[in-house]
């Protein structure tokens, strides 16, 4: 495998995982704050250490779809820069669901026999090139 095949596989890879992080990363903002889907681009990009870069356009259909299955709600606000803005905040419902995403996927790094196996793995220097 070249290296450029590799990296195909790769980017690829990290693409699928990224695209079904977008709820996560949205959800986890409206949990700590109300906010407009232009501010949650940025938001995302830094608190993901600019690993996931969403488009306005992707965010608010994702918005769009979480207010319609009722996991976020949204009110209209006046802006002291410009037109009024539509404010997102996270429901009861979209509060379990983040719950229950963390607890099945991401808490899951923490078990002792998955972190062992991750450190295990970033700790192995020796598998020589196929």
């Amino acid at each position: 495998m070249t290296e450029s095949d590799f990296d195909e596989l790769l980017a690829t890879w990290e693409g699928n995982y990224k695209k079904g992080l977008l709820t996560f990363w949205l959800l986890l903002i409206l949990h700590e704050r109300e906010a407009y889907a232009f501010e949650m681009s940025t938001l995302i990009t830094k608190l993901s250490w600019e690993t996931i870069i969403a488009d306005d356009n992707s965010i608010y259909r994702a918005l769009n779809r979480f207010e319609e299955i009722g996991i976020v709600s949204s009110t209209w606000r006046e802006s002291d820069i410009g037109p009024k803005r539509r404010y997102y905040r996270i429901t009861h419902l979209g509060l379990q669901l983040l719950q229950a995403f963390i607890s099945r996927n991401i808490l899951r790094f923490n078990e002792e026999e998955i972190a062992r196996r991750i450190q295990a793995v970033m700790a192995d220097s020796s598998q020589e090139e196929e």
